[in-house]
């Protein structure tokens, strides 16, 4: 490994506070994250314990509430964490902010009982959770959801299978949209899920290209039953409560894949000055450091967009086309430069010695989740030319 260590990202906080926050996550990343993360990236270990740290040092809820245990830090400040994190390990990073995206629907829908009730152990108290939208057979077309919420007395009688869910099998409870009502996004409900209810369990996790770590596994729902008092917001409002979420979920993905590439780069210039060949080091060679100079610029570029959305966000603005311009960005500039940094560590970044490699394969489900990239191009385009004709 290069010994040139690298150079802290020089960022612009907006208070004291928030300086204090990234310093302390900092120092959490290099001595709790960073030093197993290959190793329990290839052993496909998930790190529960460091979830269990970042809660108690008051990560899990940064962008919620203090009456409730969160943070009440801007997204300008949180999404500057993920970025931190994902830097030292991907599945810690894109963890958070699957955390995050699992609590929104409560923190921001539910009746302030729920909240009192539940968000204490949610944003701090060690728990952890998983978002459920996805299904085996409705991914980017989430409105055609078939998991099924049938009221009986008090209670919500739910069936069906969600796929694709990060933390299946590993979280505390799940928030949850299933189908109450008519066809169509109209008739879906949000859920808070408890992971010990009867009749809940996971399947086996999903067999990965990258970020292995990581659970994805399918979430069965066999008759779970769950009062009337876990219905998150109306009855179907649940789908535009999943929306809501997603746009900002799209930037934490978007601050984690700068995050990423931003450890590929490191890596890239680290092994460039050190390496030498033809008497000198290869980071002399003109072509390479052009190379470098575009992954530098569009990380540069990435972390300005999605810091653009989050202000917006920040000040009560719409932002959902800043949003998905920032997950699409972002996630193909780490793509790029992951696969990049790859090229200039020529064989030794093919190899697991170096975690270039590994960069490479976890950046591409970034392209995939939360929306898939495609899917990101159709809703900016809506935004600047209105809907599809019929």
């Amino acid at each position: 490994m290069p010994d040139r260590a690298p150079q802290p990202v020089d960022r612009q906080l907006p208070t004291d506070e928030a300086r204090d926050l990234i310093s302390l996550v900092r120092d959490i990343a290099q001595r709790e994250i960073a030093p197993g993360a290959a190793e329990e990236e290839d052993a496909g270990r998930f790190p529960r314990e460091l979830f269990t740290l970042l809660s108690e040092s008051g990560i899990l809820g940064l962008p919620y509430d203090a009456e409730y245990g969160g943070g009440d830090q801007p997204y300008e400040v949180y999404l500057q964490v993920l970025e931190e994190l994902a830097a030292a390990r991907l599945t810690v990073g894109l963890g958070v902010s699957v955390h995050t995206l699992a609590s929104y629907a409560l923190a921001t829908h539910g009746s302030k009982e729920q909240q009192a009730e539940h968000l204490p152990a949610m944003l701090g108290g060690g728990l952890l959770g998983a978002y459920c939208l996805s299904e085996p057979s409705s991914g980017s077309d989430a409105a055609s959801l078939r998991t099924r919420a049938v009221r009986d007395g008090d209670d919500w009688v739910i069936t069906g299978t969600k796929a694709w869910i990060t933390h299946g099998g590993v979280a505390d409870f799940y928030t949850v949209m299933a189908r109450t009502g008519v066809e169509g996004p109209r008739g879906i409900t949000a859920f808070l899920v408890p992971a010990d209810a009867e009749g809940l369990s996971a399947a086996a996790p999903e067999k990965k290209m990258g970020m292995k770590g990581s659970p994805t596994a399918q979430v069965r729902f066999d008759g779970v039953r769950v009062p009337d008092a876990r219905r998150i917001g109306e009855e179907g409002q649940g789908f535009a409560i999943a929306l809501s979420a997603l746009d900002g979920g799209r930037l934490g993905i978007a601050a984690c894949a700068i995050g990423l590439a931003q450890a590929a780069l490191d890596q890239a210039v680290g092994y460039a000055v050190e390496r030498r060949q033809f008497g000198r080091p290869i980071a002399d060679f003109q072509g390479l450091r052009f190379m470098l100079a575009d992954m530098a610029t569009q990380i540069e570029a990435g972390r300005a967009l999605y810091l653009a959305a989050a202000r917006l966000r920040d000040a009560g603005r719409p932002f959902a086309r800043q949003a998905a311009m920032a997950k699409l960005h972002c996630t193909d500039t780490a793509m790029r430069v992951t696969t990049d940094a790859v090229q200039i560590l020529g064989g030794y970044g093919y190899t697991a010695d170096f975690p270039a490699e590994r960069y490479m394969r976890e950046a591409k489900v970034l392209q995939i989740v939360e929306g898939t990239n495609q899917i990101q191009r159709m809703v900016i385009a809506r935004h600047l030319a209105g809907p599809e004709t019929r």
